[in-house]
């Protein structure tokens, strides 16, 4: 589950993706419920939209969904946390209330990327890796967008999600994430982002719903600057050093 990414920088959006400009844009971190870009086809072309990243589920109230606060070990109610929504899992995204909509009505998007973040723990405690391409071109996520309508104010709120898929046998990702001690190694769901390729990015945004599931799998080993990992590794062969 993806919660950091760093928004692909303009010149990306025009010279890779070949995008209009979106109003707004900021090459900037961009977390949980924050503002970051999406791309989508209109009229023939990429068209960038700034958007909070976090899907709003249609009728719902407010941009942020909270889950109902429970009380804590003490009796009192804690304050009431938000419900996930920036990241979406394709098993089941088709019955599930906040991305159904979206997922039916084939609103699909690209998410421009320079890289995104996931934790480590195989030295027993977090290390962040900000996953970039080898290649140092950027990411092009898959993701759904949608809009909401305050319904005090009329403003129209472009939202979107990035979506995941299970890469429990990946070489590299199945590193990332603490691990369920309680599951075997093939059993504990970690979670990859989907790239889509160049060549994809018609399918992906203008194919049927079959076409697009075609295009869900994790990207490849080789796709990766690995940088991270091995600074990782070489922690952990300091600790069997000196273990």
């Amino acid at each position: 589950m993806c919660n950091l990414y760093h928004v692909s920088p303009k010149g990306d959006l025009t010279t890779y993706f070949r995008a209009l400009p979106a109003q707004g844009f900021m090459e900037a971190p961009v977390g949980p419920f924050g503002g970051g870009v999406f791309l989508r086809r209109s009229g023939g072309e990429l068209v960038g939209t700034v958007g909070q990243w976090g899907l709003i589920r249609p009728g719902q109230p407010g941009r942020i969904d909270y889950l109902p606060a429970k009380p804590g070990p003490d009796g009192k109610a804690r304050k009431p946390r938000p419900r996930s929504t920036n990241n979406a899992r394709i098993e089941g995204i088709e019955s599930k209330p906040t991305f159904k909509a979206a997922w039916k009505a084939g609103q699909r998007c690209l998410v421009p990327a320079h890289w995104y973040q996931e934790p480590n723990w195989e030295t027993g405690r977090n290390v962040w890796w900000q996953l970039r391409r080898a290649d140092g071109l950027p990411w092009a996520l898959a993701g759904l967008w949608s809009e909401w309508i305050d319904s005090q104010t009329g403003e129209v709120v472009p939202n979107f999600t990035l979506i995941t898929c299970n890469c429990d046998s990946h070489p590299l990702l199945a590193r990332l994430h603490k691990p369920d001690p309680t599951l075997p190694a093939d059993a504990q769901d970690k979670r990859s982002l989907i790239h889509i390729e160049p060549e994809h990015w018609a399918q992906w945004l203008e194919g049927s719903e079959d076409e697009a599931r075609a295009l869900i799998q994790p990207p490849p080993l080789a796709m990766f600057d690995l940088a991270d990992a091995q600074r990782t590794d070489q922690l952990l062969a300091s600790q069997r050093a000196t273990g």
